[in-house]
């Protein structure tokens, strides 16, 4: 009797092992803008994780495991990125990090990640330098150094440009690095630039730099800004006369809805770049649109794409190894997985990582044409 007792207690433990290690949760740090300004791509930043999550763990998670996103608001502020970053990884123990939005905050608080040896992931942080940090950084936002030369040999061929002026934002990482980007590109194309003008975030009268600008009669208008003083821009040049035949031309801050809903005509004939867009009529993209559309009431953005394709990249590395219970010991073990990802298709197209842990996939050149995204050359 005492033989078949002990029997049944360690089958039972046993099954209580299993039935644990089946209900086991992969927790995972999110930390994006989801108040203020930068709400704009923060928001839908957190909603492609979050039905990228529900996804995995609808199908089964990852080896029976159950993706639990730990979701916090970092408000665009870096020192809430730099707090945000130490209770993801001392109090909330996560296996990973993604975020946060702005380079800004990215090259304050990923030093933290990079020290403490976890894998901290931006799907939105385009400045040049930021996967330089160190190792455990990564990114599968396509960097402004590979995608603008590209947008202003498009444009300058397609437009015939020769005088160019430059407006941009020179307190913000991201803006900064679009301006010196383009001026190299710019300087390739060998095009004179008439003007540069400046901003800071928040300014929300460019009257003085556009008068100037407009007096000088440049064939294009190149801009680093974020996209809530994008729009501003564009607005107030189109009510000053600056004709809609000069094109506004930007960085990765142009790539949101919001420049459309708040630019209306006055965006349109803008000229971006990005690997992904709307209308792309791949099967898993418009499966992606409109399960995005279904579950939020609105279609994604390129934002919302390459978050969503970001948790299926990390799935993809969590999956090539074995998790051991010991959190610190898996977080260099997920590090060495994911930077072998190579060849994954997503929403975005296909995708690598490159030895710096940059993104390495196909950009596209965009504009703004009857009020939505198209392609302007592939």
């Amino acid at each position: 009797m005492k033989i078949f007792i002990r029997i049944t207690v360690f089958v039972a433990f046993v099954l209580s092992l299993a039935f644990t290690a089946q209900a086991a949760e992969i927790k995972i740090g999110v930390t994006e803008a989801l108040t203020g300004p930068v709400a704009k791509y923060g928001v839908p930043i957190k909603n492609g994780f979050v039905l990228a999550a529900d996804e995995i763990n609808a199908a089964g998670g990852i080896k029976g495991n159950k993706i639990v996103l730990v979701i916090e608001d970092e408000q665009a502020k870096k020192e809430e990125a730099i707090n945000v970053f130490k209770k993801f990884i001392f109090q909330d123990k996560v296996l990973a990090i993604f975020g946060p939005t702005l380079s800004n905050s990215a090259f304050a608080s990923d030093p933290i990640a990079n020290k403490e040896k976890i894998v901290v992931f931006g799907t939105s942080n385009t400045a040049e330098g930021i996967t330089d940090i160190g190792p455990y950084v990564f990114r599968n936002s396509v960097a402004e150094a590979d995608i603008l030369p590209i947008v202003t040999k498009v444009a300058t061929k397609k437009l015939g440009l020769k005088k160019v002026a430059i407006i941009y934002g020179n307190d913000d990482s991201m803006t900064k690095s679009t301006y010196e980007i383009f001026l190299r590109s710019i300087k390739a194309e060998k095009l004179e630039v008439v003007d540069t003008e400046t901003f800071a975030k928040g300014d929300i009268d460019f009257s003085a730099q556009l008068t100037k600008i407009k007096s000088l009669n440049p064939d294009a208008v190149f801009c680093g800004a974020l996209v809530e003083e994008a729009s501003n821009i564009i607005l107030q040049a189109r009510k000053l006369g600056i004709p809609n035949k000069i094109r506004f031309i930007g960085g990765n801050g142009f790539n949101s809805a919001k420049l459309i809903e708040i630019g209306g005509a006055a965006a349109e004939g803008s000229i971006s770049g990005s690997p992904w867009f709307l209308d792309d009529p791949s099967k898993i993209n418009q499966t992606f649109v409109k399960a995005y559309t279904k579950k939020y009431g609105m279609a994604p953005d390129q934002f919302a794409a390459q978050a969503y394709d970001a948790l299926y990249i990390m799935a993809e590395g969590i999956k090539a190894i074995s998790l051991s219970g010991n959190v610190e010991k898996d977080r260099t073990t997920l590090r060495d997985a994911l930077a072998k990802v190579k060849n994954f298709k997503g929403v975005g197209g296909l995708f690598s990582f490159n030895e710096s842990r940059d993104a390495e996939q196909k950009g596209r050149v965009l504009y703004i044409k009857n009020g939505k995204f198209a392609i302007y050359a592939e």
